[in-house]
């Protein structure tokens, strides 16, 4: 009697020596199908296929009737909080990348001063940043193109 090997990838070394394997070569080549389901998945929508009304119904009552986590979970799906809000905040005018540092003394200022909450500032510190490297990259490109221009 054989000795089989209790370790995977002892049965997958196993296996190569004895050409089943192909290292690099996937056993399933097409791969999972296109709008596949898990079992699991399979099986809760078939218990609730024709309950969802019931159930949604059922939901919104005890929801109403004071069931505090339920009812913040249907508010959640029903209007789910917002992660990002427009910003209206005066700034001094960016014309060019030498504008970035009063900018961004500005941003300092109106987050300590309250206007504008850290996050908020730290945001578009990283905008102002981000228009700073491009500039910056651009300007060197330019600079580039010159140089090779001159050459003869």
């Amino acid at each position: 009697m054989t000795q089989r090997p209790e370790n995977t990838v002892q049965k997958q070394v196993a296996g190569r020596l004895q050409g089943r394997f192909q290292k690099g070569q996937s056993g399933n080549p097409a791969g999972k199908p296109p709008g596949a389901r898990h079992r699991v998945t399979q099986l809760v929508e078939a218990l609730i296929e024709n309950k969802a009304e019931a159930l949604t119904e059922r939901a919104l009552q005890n929801a109403l009737a004071g069931d505090g986590m339920l009812l913040k979970a249907l508010l959640d799906r029903l209007a789910p909080p917002r992660k990002d809000r427009p910003i209206m905040v005066d700034l001094p005018r960016l014309t060019s990348p030498a504008d970035a540092p009063v900018i961004a003394a500005a941003l300092l200022e109106k987050a300590a001063a309250g206007e504008l909450a850290p996050a908020e500032a730290a945001g578009l510190a990283g905008l102002l940043e981000s228009y700073r490297r491009q500039s910056e990259l651009a300007d060197i490109e330019a600079r580039l193109t010159a140089l090779e221009e001159r050459q003869p």
